[in-house]
């Protein structure tokens, strides 16, 4: 008999979503090449819930998502897993169309939004130049997430159902036997698992390559994000997360200071992702060109990577030339938000089961997350 049912290759949130769903029907192990748990990309998401961001695939996989955030199982985390933050889209007067394209198709999956004018932005963030919002666009319901209590309570769910959580455990090789997959670590230790599921986020190229399956075409990007204080003598918990509408940078609370990003897309190899000062100070002077915010130091900064896909869509799904490789990689930036549903998915498929109902009534087809499907490349 083989030691496992299912080996998932990565702890980050794929990897611990999956693994507690898998856990509750299977022998489940999730081994991590790193001493501590999602400490490439999971643990460096300043993720936000918002329904409006990515394509068709991924905004029905964040609404479904929201039910378990709203109500997630009983002991799952000591306190509420969103905070409301309301996200606001902004645009200046010379790029007010760059608004229309963001809430295409939103009404169908019951997101809602709202058209704000120049004044109600104001009223609500009082740091914009004057004369420069041409107007905006509000999701009131979207939320920022804790990633920390999400990602811990996966972890606890997966434990509590038997699987087998490992860290300093990179999988060096793997080889297909009669029993399965025969999997050596890089201390010589050896196991055996029936499936092989690849969450290995950055890295999942490699490790399908280990498995002789043709590469996703994957490739990490990096994100910068730093912290500032906020402006004295103004009260900011309230405010809403800022985002330019052509994305070129974002702003936003937290605890006490204001969290920005470029939202830079720097490809990268596979690596332990450090923010560029270069990047960071060109944020700085594209955010003062519209908001009225000195910058006398930056408190910390600091870089993930975020691995898409050519087409911008999780890769999802046994991969259709070698046996029992489950690939679960391709999540791009919004695997924290899409996390609870892309989990129930994954494991649904690697079970042989449908996928949940409630996901396909969203419009969600399959296909469009199987390994090997003919990927349009986009760049947005």
């Amino acid at each position: 008999m083989t030691d496992f049912d299912f080996l998932i290759i990565g702890s980050g949130i794929a990897g611990a979503s999956a693994g507690a769903a898998l856990a509750k029907r299977a022998r489940v192990a999730i081994f991590e090449r790193e001493p501590v748990h999602a400490y490439h990309t999971t643990g460096r998401s300043a993720a936000m819930w918002t329904a409006l961001y990515g394509n068709d695939v991924i905004r029905a996989l964040t609404v479904a998502s929201r039910p378990f955030y709203d109500h997630p199982p009983s002991g799952f985390a000591e306190h509420p897993l969103l905070t409301p933050r309301p996200g606001v889209y902004f645009a200046g007067r010379a790029n007010l169309a760059s608004l229309d394209g963001i809430d295409d198709g939103a009404a169908e999956l019951g997101i809602v939004t709202r058209r704000l004018d120049a004044a109600e932005i104001e009223q609500t963030c009082p740091l914009f130049r004057p004369g420069l919002l041409g107007g905006g666009l509000v999701e009131p319901n979207s939320a920022d997430i804790d990633v920390n209590a999400l990602h811990q309570g996966y972890l606890r769910l997966a434990k509590a159902a038997g699987a087998d959580i490992r860290t300093d455990a990179e999988v060096v090789a793997l080889e297909q036997g009669p029993a399965g997959w025969n999997v050596r670590l890089a201390d010589d230790q050896r196991v055996t698992a029936r499936v092989i599921v690849d969450a290995a986020g950055a890295w999942a190229d490699t490790v399908a390559a280990m498995a002789g399956a043709h590469p996703a075409g994957l490739a990490p990007l990096k994100r910068t994000a730093f912290l500032v204080e906020a402006p004295a003598g103004l009260e900011t918990r309230g405010w809403p997360s800022m985002i330019e509408a052509d994305e070129t940078f974002y702003f936003k609370p937290d605890s006490g200071r204001l969290l920005i990003s470029p939202c830079d897309e720097t490809p990268s190899a596979p690596c332990d992702a450090w923010a560029e000062d270069i990047d960071v100070a060109e944020c700085v002077e594209r955010l003062q060109a519209w908001v009225d915010l000195p910058v006398r130091r930056i408190i910390r900064s600091w870089a993930g990577l975020r691995t898409f896909a050519p087409d911008r869509t999780p890769v999802i799904g046994y991969d259709g030339a070698i046996a029992n490789f489950f690939w679960l990689a391709g999540q791009g930036g919004y695997g924290v938000q899409t996390a609870p549903a892309a989990g129930r998915l994954a494991a649904a498929l690697a079970m042989g089961d449908p996928a949940p109902a409630d996901i396909t009534a969203l419009g969600l087809k399959t296909e469009r997350l199987a390994p090997g499907r003919a990927y349009v490349d986009v760049t947005h």
